[in-house]
């Protein structure tokens, strides 16, 4: 097998079946690692430069299957305020992304751009006000049909603007309390329409955003679905209080064209639902039967790598409970994780601390 920074990939290593190639979807990937969305706001205009693309290089060339961008924002004024988010729209912001792809693929890397509206969260600093499912919290706008049609229309933009990038895959974030979770969470969704009250309906308009993109993409492009139960400003926050529930939405996400369902937990190892171990990517998988992504304090310190921590994750990766791990802040300091990781380098690895969030390494 090819040897990466002198590590041999057949030998065993610390990181285990982590490191294993595998396939996602009918992608080929070259580990079972994946760097979790992070925002990191060094785009001006939402512009990706070339310091970005280097930054997402630096995690290919060490041994992270996937890249899934930081959250990209669709093309209309009501998806985000802040101007160094990047966007995934024709032109300037879709040749940024070109560099970027261009850097991964070189590294011999796979990733995915994380198309996001970020609902209630957008500040209104330019006279437009939040769109939400049905004006809550109070002082946001409240989206009629004819807006709905809007924002399905601009995702279908966004995704046609990630495969002229040369994305492997995209993902869509319905996750953490931005727009398309708070159409699934019913605190926030008190639609009376065909959008909202049920399951079935709080699921109906993320359902049209997945169907729109997937109709955008090439055959065999995997379309990964992001959610969660807890929100950015409420861990205690459910858009299901029981499996059955939690079935009715994600059914849904799969008949509609979902490839991959994104479970994000603040912590992993924590069961989704009382009477069982498993945890919420472990359901999404048992539920749908699509591959499933974990995350949730994976790695955060070097602890993890010497405790019972590690064991566990990857007795639970061996058992098929999931099929990828994504890791998240750590990487953000430790761009090197894995392949330190894996050689049992581990006091060149730093924790993750909050000032590594200012840092671009």
């Amino acid at each position: 097998m090819q040897d990466i920074d002198g590590i041999s990939t057949a030998a065993p290593t610390l990181l285990g079946s982590l490191l294993a190639p595998t396939t996602l979807a009918g992608l080929q990937l070259g580990s079972r690692l994946v760097m979790a969305p992070m925002t990191r706001g060094r785009s001006p205009g939402g512009v990706p430069t070339p310091e970005v693309a280097a930054y997402y290089r630096r995690r290919a060339e060490h041994r992270i299957g996937l890249i899934i961008t930081e959250g990209v924002l669709v093309g209309h004024p009501s998806a985000g305020h802040e101007t160094a988010v990047p966007r995934m729209t024709a032109g300037p912001a879709e040749s940024g992304w070109r560099l970027v792809t261009d850097e991964v693929h070189a590294a011999g890397g796979r990733i995915a751009a994380q198309l996001w509206h970020v609902g209630s969260a957008r500040e209104c600093t330019d006279g437009i006000a939040a769109w939400t499912p049905s004006g809550v919290p109070h002082g946001t706008h409240a989206m009629t049909l004819a807006d709905l049609d809007t924002v399905v229309t601009v995702y279908a933009e966004a995704a046609r603007s990630a495969v002229r990038a040369g994305f492997d895959a995209v993902e869509i974030h319905a996750a953490h309390g931005y727009l398309l979770d708070e159409f699934l969470w019913s605190r926030t969704n008190r639609r009376t329409d065909g959008f909202g009250g049920s399951a079935a309906g709080r699921a109906a308009f993320p359902t049209e955003i997945i169907r729109a993109v997937r109709a955008q993409l090439p055959a065999g492009m995997p379309l990964i679905v992001r959610f969660s139960q807890f929100k950015e400003r409420d861990y205690a926050a459910r858009i299901a209080g029981s499996a059955a529930e939690l079935a009715v939405i994600l059914e849904a996400f799969a008949a509609a064209g979902a490839d991959v369902l994104h479970a994000s937990q603040r912590r992993f190892a924590d069961p989704a639902f009382p009477g069982s171990s498993r945890n919420l990517a472990g359901w999404a998988r048992h539920i749908t039967g699509l591959p499933s992504i974990t995350v949730g304090s994976v790695g955060l310190t070097r602890a993890f790598l010497s405790s019972g921590a590690l064991r566990g994750l990857l007795d639970r990766l061996d058992a098929g409970e999931f099929d990828l791990v994504a890791l998240g802040r750590v990487l953000l300091g430790n761009p090197a994780w894995a392949t330190l990781a894996a050689a049992g380098r581990l006091d060149e690895i730093h924790d993750y601390q909050k000032s590594d969030e200012e840092r671009y390494v």
